[in-house]
């Protein structure tokens, strides 16, 4: 089981329910069972869904993994390919040994000069590649940070940048706008770095619509934004004044084909595989189930009473997106806890919310949290001000204090964030 606290949990049938759907969400986006439906090695034949690349006609085969459960994924591959890998290289947050492939222990969310050395030492160590080379990538969510050249600032002022984009209530597709025209890998970038190498990116979408463009920032999708939506964006969230950025920081990305012509990019995993799982266990139980959306968005501390004011009695609404919190406490706490934290006061005793992220890691030790009256009757007997901690945007003391925390620990897959209402009748 992937939730590890899910007996003290489930202190309720309805309990239950919901978090035997977020287990089933877990399972079913976990690297072994992706890869051995969607990838296999046959005759020299190598088929990643419906492309096959005839391996006789590569004289080398490199893989590059980056991203929050690359690892997971990349070790798969290395068992898969065996010795028709040449060499390969992974960045992670979870330590993983391999045989053959280097692994560098990143950081996330924000950058570190370990993340920067492997983006170095990874580009510097494939050299000039040929024709005759192909390039696996595999991408995570949270590539965007872990795998990273700038193009001209270092490191103290692209944390900054970090630190605010992660601040200020941008949205993923927002922060990767500016993200990419700050790097040489972003926005296409690595698809120009790689060429004339057949590149080929199985990507693992944490981006609410699965835009490929906007997953880990893009790095072999071809971008279509320009510098004049960096500047809106700058001037939407006040970022100029804030940050020491001058016009010379910012590089356009590339836009010519040739670039992109031998490159691949493949979808394996989204929310909605997780989403589909969580639809057909609720059918289990004969609970009429409800899809929202996949690709759901909005201030995390708004999204819960919308969820539940969407929800419809006796049934179960499932969400996948990914929700923004603008920090303005000292707390510590993620979006999807926050989510349940500020829903807390809209639930009445037949509601059951939950909000998690599907890498195990809300940002602090919890994967995402569940509510119902039993949260806010413990908070009640605790004295505790569920506002002044949403205030203080400390959500995850909150949580572990009333111990309605899901905690799973960091998992090797992403795909972004899900959400569960279920409202009973009984």
């Amino acid at each position: 089981m992937l939730i590890k606290n899910f007996d003290i949990l489930a202190k309720t049938p309805q309990r239950k329910i919901v978090l035997q759907l977020v287990e089933a969400a877990l399972g079913a986006v976990q690297p072994e069972q992706a890869i051995a439906e969607h990838i296999m090695l046959e005759n020299n034949l190598l088929t990643i869904q419906d492309k096959t690349f005839d391996m006789q006609l590569f004289e080398r085969v490199f893989l590059i993994g980056f991203g929050k459960g690359s690892a997971g994924i990349a070790k798969l591959l290395e068992a898969k390919l065996g010795d028709k890998l040449t060499a390969g290289y992974d960045i992670d947050v979870v330590q993983t040994e391999f045989s053959k492939i280097h692994f560098t222990l990143g950081t996330h969310p924000l950058p570190s000069e370990h993340n920067l050395q492997f983006t170095r030492t990874t580009l510097g160590s494939l050299g000039r590649l040929t024709e005759k080379d192909l390039v696996l990538i595999v991408i995570c969510g949270g590539g965007s940070v872990l795998f990273e050249k700038p193009h001209s600032i270092n490191l103290g002022t692209l944390t900054m940048v970090n630190k605010a984009l992660l601040r200020c209530g941008a949205t993923i597709s927002e922060m990767n706008v500016i993200r990419k025209h700050l790097s040489a890998t972003k926005g296409g970038g690595l698809a120009k770095l790689l060429y004339p190498a057949t590149i080929t990116s199985i990507i693992f979408s944490d981006v609410p619509g699965n835009d490929l463009s906007v997953i880990a920032s893009g790095p072999t999708v071809k971008d279509s934004t320009t510098m004049q939506d960096v500047q809106t964006i700058m001037e939407k969230y006040h970022l100029a004044k804030a940050l020491p950025l001058s016009p010379e920081d910012f590089v356009e990305t590339p836009k010519e084909a040739i670039y992109f012509e031998k490159v691949t990019n493949i979808l394996l995993l989204s929310n909605l595989t997780a989403i589909e799982a969580m639809r057909k266990k609720a059918q289990e139980f004969g609970i009429a189930t409800t899809v929202y959306s996949d690709r759901l968005q909005g201030n995390a501390k708004e999204t819960g009473k919308f969820l539940i004011d969407a929800a419809k009695p006796g049934s179960i609404l499932l969400v996948g997106g990914e929700t923004t919190v603008k920090v303005v406490g000292a707390g510590e706490g993620g979006r999807n806890q926050t989510l349940v934290l500020a829903a807390l006061q809209f639930l009445d005793e037949k509601t059951v919310i939950a909000s998690f992220d599907s890498d195990g890691w809300d940002f602090i030790q919890y994967a995402g949290a569940i509510g119902d009256h039993l949260t806010v009757q413990k908070a009640q007997e605790l004295a505790l001000d569920t506002q002044a901690f949403l205030n203080n945007d400390d959500s995850d003391t909150f949580f572990a204090k009333v111990g309605d925390g899901i905690l799973t620990g960091k998992l090797p897959s992403n795909v972004s964030d899900l959400m569960i209402v279920y409202k009973y009748d009984y």
